[in-house]
């Protein structure tokens, strides 16, 4: 039995998302289960990148991320359904972040989108493979 779901989205997309949000919010529905939904910053770090930015940026970064994520989920599940709904906001390489909340959260079952893919993804692999190698839990992927 599923107790725990775990929805990736990129709130940089807009509302692309929504249909993975609306699987996700049906499958933990159907199981009775928490759903816990996920968005991932880049993190620039120590990186030469880094100094081009001012030093409050990831701050500035995080909480902007949180307010979309906060609105595609009020806007995709409604305000009493996004109520229960734990809201992540995680920073570093997206597959990673994604494995280490699902496993430090216990979830039985991530839920994904895959997006079409470009030559890039054939090259460095997508976080959707990623995160379907490296899974210890089931995942569901919505194309």
């Amino acid at each position: 039995m599923t107790k725990s779901v775990l929805c990736a989205v990129d709130v940089s997309d807009g509302d692309v998302d929504s249909p993975v949000l609306k699987e996700a919010v049906q499958l933990a529905d159907m199981h009775g289960a928490q759903l816990d939904v996920i968005t991932v910053l880049p993190d620039f770090g120590n990186s030469l990148v880094s100094g081009f930015f001012k030093p409050d940026f990831h701050k500035h970064a995080e909480e902007e991320a949180a307010k979309h994520l906060q609105a595609l989920c009020l806007a995709t599940l409604g305000e009493e359904r996004n109520k229960s709904v734990r809201h992540v906001v995680a920073t570093g390489p997206a597959y990673k972040e994604i494995l280490t909340v699902a496993e430090n959260a216990g979830t039985d079952l991530i839920v994904i989108g895959a997006h079409k893919p470009d030559m890039k993804d054939f090259l460095l692999g997508p976080n959707a493979a990623r995160i379907i190698n490296h899974s210890q839990c089931s995942v569901y992927v919505v194309r």
